[in-house]
């Protein structure tokens, strides 16, 4: 297998903090690499160094060894409100686009069009119109269209809704491309990624397989760590009881020996104890209030805002205990339904007119984590932040990052301090919009046992399927246009639900179809010419002539090859391989194609019912 990437002694710091120092891997062609390491130790930095866009402290070598294409997906991405979905992206692949020729450069407009129709994203719309969602789609749109061959991405799945999660995660599974991103989302990784890297401690390990494997073989050379330091530590007793009994000023010749000692002793405290988030202190059991019988009640509540419809005529009743999803695609009225239900209002919603009635209950303290709700002063310290240095030591805060300021933290760092505020509080309704964005997938782990032995009332927003599926009871599924449903159950069983549902209608379409007309059996790809013949024998009102006879079996023939490569042309076009050249050339033909059997089923139809 081909390499593609050599990285060696490569290190980053910012001031006295060092990231990683003087590390080294290789990627091979095919790889498809999730990079995992906690918030703070530098994975965007090293992401950064790969791409080209910033530059190891200590020189180090990164070496490409085939002239390949890059495409880098950062988690911010840098656009031009005033410009077209469809510009924009242009406009921002010139280092692409310059090298390439008219007739290049219109299927790779075709390419643009045939993912921003995937994302459900409008090529016109200006960006400045677009969510954070919308525009992490198209930022997506623009690297999966330049068909590069290594990509490097930054939390991909961030601000993404699931159907879009789901897209990105069967192109990506089906591609060849080479893959290294960080991601917490830990469905996508184990459907996409072969390979886990983990980042610990300066070193770099590598772990073939999925993250199942990972956790196993991690815990295992966790395990041989400690128990080769066992055997350091009863070396350095006997060590220890010769340096007690040897004066110092003996001879030089023992200098060696005490040299020796002392590195033993610093490897005799690296036994590794894995930190861990401890949210002992927020447990419902240890002063968080009780709450009444009434927490949260809803009759008959609509939202309008701006002419759109985002809420109508809710009535539920929250209970005591129950732990709630709330799923649906980008733009839909998540999080204005939660920022009602807390009586929070942001700016851009306050002249939205609101109908029916919201009563909380006298006991209930909401405890409101959202999107939007860091307000940190950047210059404060760590500790000037929260006031506690055990609870922000439990929280992955130790000594040394106390004084640091909050600007200088990862967008991780921020999350989590930003958690352990909420928590502070000691709410009994916990309201949680994307509490999985920016943080590592340790802190979720722990986040998530939390969670699950939260006495009060759970509401998450999250578009992380894993997350859904280990905390929630039931699902509020938003439908667009003001419809909520209510599923009894996870997302892994709603999604089931779902499939099955749009299988029974496909069925149904289809056999709905057939009755009407005999040909559609056809549109599989599979012929059916038993029930087409029979069809044609009821129906007829004359006998064929020889030559008609003749030509409806061919016809037939002809529609079951035809529906066969159309089948075929549309596996290949949604698969994302198919180079400049055979892209256009699949394009054409399945326009012929589908003209061909509009043509023939015409012709099949005026023959069968003569």
């Amino acid at each position: 297998m081909a390499s593609y990437l050599q990285i060696e002694n490569i290190s980053k710091s910012y001031g006295p903090k060092i990231l990683f120092d003087r590390i080294g891997f290789n990627i091979n062609e095919g790889d498809k690499i999730a990079l995992i390491a906690p918030n703070g130790t530098g994975k965007t930095s090293l992401m950064r160094i790969l791409a080209g866009k910033d530059k190891s402290d200590s020189g180090g070598k990164i070496t490409f060894l085939k002239d390949i294409r890059i495409a880098f997906l950062e988690q911010e991405y840098d656009y031009d409100p005033e410009r077209t979905v469809f510009d924009q992206i242009l406009s921002s692949s010139t280092e692409f686009t310059s090298h390439l020729d008219q007739e290049h450069l219109w299927e790779y407009e075709l390419r643009i069009e045939k993912f921003l129709s995937n994302f459900r994203l409008d090529k016109s719309k200006l960006m400045k119109e677009l969510s954070g969602g919308e525009v992490k789609r198209v930022a997506l749109t623009q690297m999966l269209a330049s068909e590069a061959d290594f990509y490097i991405m930054d939390e991909p799945t961030n601000h993404l809704d699931i159907d879009a999660i789901e897209f990105l995660e069967s192109h990506l599974s089906r591609s060849r491309c080479t893959l290294f991103m960080v991601t917490h989302d830990r469905y996508f990784l184990d459907r996409v990624c072969n390979t886990v890297m983990e980042m610990d401690r300066g070193s770099i390990y590598v772990y073939k397989g999925n993250y199942q494997n990972f956790l196993e073989k991690r815990e295992e050379r966790i395990a041989v760590y400690n128990a080769e330091t066992d055997k350091v530590r009863n070396i350095l007793r006997r060590e220890l009881e010769w340096i007690h009994a040897t004066p110092c000023a003996r001879t030089g010749k023992a200098k060696y020996r005490i040299d020796a000692f002392h590195e033993l002793k610093d490897r005799a405290e690296q036994v590794r104890v894995e930190k861990q988030l401890d949210l002992g202190d927020f447990r419902n059991a240890s002063g968080t209030p009780r709450l009444g019988t009434k927490i949260i009640d809803c009759s008959h509540l609509s939202f309008e805002y701006d002419g759109i419809c985002y809420l109508k005529d809710f009535t539920y009743n929250f209970s005591r205990g129950e732990k709630v999803g709330i799923v649906g695609r980008n733009g839909v009225g998540k999080s204005t339904f939660i920022n009602l239900l807390t009586g929070y209002v942001p700016d851009d919603s306050a002249n939205g007119v609101m109908t029916g009635t919201i009563e909380r209950g006298e006991s209930i303290r909401i405890g409101y984590y959202h999107q939007s709700g860091m307000a940190f002063d950047e210059d404060q310290t760590v500790l000037e932040t929260v006031n506690d240095t055990r609870l922000l030591g439990r929280f992955l805060f130790p000594h040394d990052m106390l004084d640091n300021k909050v600007g200088k933290l990862s967008g991780g760092e921020k999350r989590r301090l930003y958690l352990l505020t909420i928590l502070m509080s000691q709410p009994n309704v916990l309201v949680l919009d994307e509490p999985t964005n920016d943080l590592d997938i340790v802190t979720l782990n722990i986040l998530e046992e939390y969670l699950k032995e939260f006495g009060g009332t759970l509401l998450i927003v999250s578009h992380d399927r894993h997350f859904l599926d280990r905390l929630v009871d039931h699902l509020f599924v938003f439908c667009g246009e003001g419809v909520i449903k209510d599923f009894i159950g996870n997302f892994s069983e709603y999604r089931a639900f779902i499939k099955g549902y749009e299988a029974s209608q496909e069925k149904a379409r289809r056999e709905k179809a057939s009755s009407v007309r005999p040909a559609a059996g056809l549109q599989s790809g599979v012929a059916d010419t038993g029930n087409v013949q029979e069809s044609v024998t009821k129906t007829s009102k004359r006998k064929l002539s020889y030559k008609e006879q003749k030509e409806l079996e061919q016809l037939e023939k002809d529609l079951e090859a035809l529906n066969t490569e159309k089948a075929s042309l549309e596996e290949r076009l949604s698969g994302g391989s198919l180079a400049g050249d055979e892209l256009t050339r699949a394009s054409v033909r399945i326009g012929e194609v589908m003209s061909l059997l509009d043509e023939k089923e015409m012709r099949w139809l005026e023959l069968s019912c003569l």
